[in-house]
């Protein structure tokens, strides 16, 4: 589990494992469709390099090919949350976060996360901070 680079990177790297570019996926889909995604960077336009690295761009990828699923973590809620699905969270100071599902379940009873807010690491953290989203890449590129 590398533990570089930022919560974003976490997620990029998992799906870049499984084969799904998803750094190019945000790239291009912000390339055709730039003003759809948040303007809070002062950007002109879309950035290989950073676009993936911010969470409210996947946010909005993920919301835009219709993969936004149900947050609740009770119920049928919880268990709508499967291994890879992505997790965003808001942090004291409005500060955005994710993080992966993963395959293992916590002594919670809901799915482990596997995440970076400092270092990478799996956790039972899926309600330690409050859900903002969630989200499931598709395996179509």
């Amino acid at each position: 589990m590398p533990s570089g680079g930022v919560c974003t990177d976490l997620v990029v790297r998992a799906f870049r494992g499984a084969g799904i570019d998803l750094q190019k996926q945000v790239h291009e889909d912000m390339g055709a469709h730039f003003a759809a995604y948040p303007q809070l960077w002062g950007a002109g336009g879309p950035d290989a390099n950073i676009d993936h690295r911010r969470v409210p761009n996947l946010m909005t990828f993920l919301r835009r090919q219709g993969r936004w699923l149900p947050t609740g973590t009770t119920g049928a809620d919880a268990a709508g949350w499967r291994p890879g699905d992505v997790v965003f969270w808001d942090l004291p100071g409005g500060l955005k976060h994710c993080g992966v599902i993963s395959d293992r379940p916590g002594r919670s009873g809901l799915p482990l996360v596997i995440h970076n807010i400092g270092q990478a690491a799996e956790e039972d953290c899926l309600t330690r901070w409050p859900i903002i989203g969630h989200g499931r890449a598709g395996i179509d590129g």
